[in-house]
């Protein structure tokens, strides 16, 4: 005997464990079951589109600081957050959402802790949140309407602050794969949301892009200064070096100079002394000519090196280097360019020993004398300089100092060529000598070189 399809004794009933759900409330089993493998599969594809797009950093936020309360200060705000975060998360779970108070715990910690590991691994952190915010959305749709959903406001304010340490740390790449996870997320639980209650999920996407946005900008801002600040750095080091470079070369121009008059003084004697000498035999003429030889040899090459030390605008000057003796021409040259200027020499018997001083430190004392005009001239106009020469036992001794600046310095004589400073200390160093430089107390500026009259001692061989 058979029943009829309709008979009330064969129609579905509800399982033994909740007898009191009625047909309608069983219908809505099957979305969520749809929501669990949804959601399920969103945060496998969230972890491998993360893992593809940037690698996890373990440095601490602000690791570099030099106080160690900088350093420890971002534990303390993610602490603050958990902190606060865990007990009032699973309060409202338990008032607002009827969510036991068990499971209420259990995902206020899921929810909140990573905070902590944020510091130093957030995109691991942003792995584990992203997991449990949406798996904490699964108990929300069985409470009361009207209330915020899918996000809880606990969970918006936790993952902004998730944010901030992502922003800081990952790339921008990184940065889009974590918001569109993001928005899929909130799009996918918020199908599922009750139509009464307040949409959050618009909130966080919102929220949690411009946080990214703001973050990632002062990260590339402090990033792109930190670059300037390096670059800056090279530079002024290879500026030096080509300042040295240039002065050196400079120098070795100026020498040649010097140092090609005496050897082609030795060239036209060792010519001579034939003609000159009578009674010469054929042994020592061969030697004048052999000394000849060498002397106009050393001069091609001193001119060939001059020529690689010599850039492509740079003019020659054919005029003689100058010396101690063309100070007097500096010094007027220098009261009409608006600077006055002293210049003291030593006693009239030491006069005729400054004529004995050889052409390096002759030059090299000219040189400095010169620099330090210019250099106040350009940072200290209207100055009274004085400059002192003199001797002791065995060394000139140059002085130079002005006093502070009487008149406003103009902008482009404040930067300088870089030359001055360098040309001296390389000057000195020429002919083994000393130099001190510094400002003076009242606002002046010192230079004091000590040039060794007798050449400093070369390596021998």
């Amino acid at each position: 005997m058979s029943t009829a399809p309709d008979s009330p004794d064969q129609s579905p009933r509800p399982p033994e464990d909740d007898p009191d759900r009625t047909g309608p409330e069983h219908a809505d089993d099957a979305p969520r079951h749809r929501l669990r493998e949804g959601v399920a599969r969103l945060a496998s594809f969230g972890a491998r589109l993360a893992s593809a797009i940037d690698g996890d950093r373990t440095e601490p936020l602000l690791s570099r600081a030099p106080q160690r309360w900088v350093r420890m200060l971002p534990y303390l705000i993610m602490l603050g957050f958990v902190a606060v975060l865990i007990p009032v998360t699973t309060q409202v779970l338990s008032n607002d959402y009827g969510v036991s108070g068990g499971l209420a715990g259990a995902i206020a910690v899921a929810q909140a802790a990573p905070l902590l590991l944020a510091v130093t691994r957030p995109l691991t952190a942003w792995y584990i949140m992203i997991v449990a915010d949406v798996l904490g959305t699964i108990p929300l749709l069985q409470g009361d309407a009207h209330h915020p959903s899918p996000w809880t406001p606990m969970v918006v304010v936790g993952y902004l602050a998730l944010c901030v340490t992502l922003a800081l740390r990952q790339s921008r790449r990184a940065l889009i794969g974590i918001w569109l996870v993001t928005v899929g997320a909130s799009i996918v639980v918020g199908l599922f949301r009750d139509s009464t209650s307040q949409d959050t999920g618009v909130l966080l996407i919102v929220l949690s892009g411009g946080v990214l946005l703001l973050g990632a900008l002062m990260r590339e801002r402090g990033e792109a200064q930190r670059r300037l600040v390096e670059q800056e750095t090279i530079s002024e080091a290879e500026r030096t070096r080509r300042t040295l470079l240039e002065e050196r070369a400079r120098i070795a121009r100026e020498l040649h100079d010097v140092v090609a008059h005496h050897m082609s003084v030795i060239t036209v004697q060792a010519d001579s002394a034939p003609y000159r000498l009578q009674g010469l035999n054929g042994e020592v003429r061969e030697e004048f000519a052999s000394i000849a030889a060498g002397a106009r040899e050393s001069l091609t090459e001193m001119r060939r090196l001059l020529a690689v030390l010599r850039s492509e605008d740079t003019q020659g000057d054919l005029r003689p280097q100058p010396g101690l003796a063309h100070l007097r021409q500096l010094v007027e040259a220098t009261i009409r360019g608006g600077v006055p200027t002293e210049l003291s020499y030593p006693e009239l018997t030491l006069v005729r020993e400054l004529a004995d001083v050889s052409p390096a430190v002759d030059l090299s004392a000219y040189r400095i004398v010169q620099e330090a005009l210019a250099n106040v001239v350009r940072h200290a106009p209207g100055a009274r300089a004085q400059i002192s020469i003199g001797l002791d036992a065995d060394a000139l001794l140059v002085l130079v100092v002005n006093g502070p600046a009487r008149e406003p310095v103009a902008p482009l004589e404040s930067s300088g060529t870089g030359h001055g400073l360098v040309g001296m200390s390389e000057r000195v160093r020429l002919v083994g000598g000393t130099l001190d430089v510094g400002p003076l107390p009242d606002g002046g500026f010192r230079v004091a070189a000590r040039l060794p009259l007798t050449a400093p001692g070369s390596p021998t061989v």
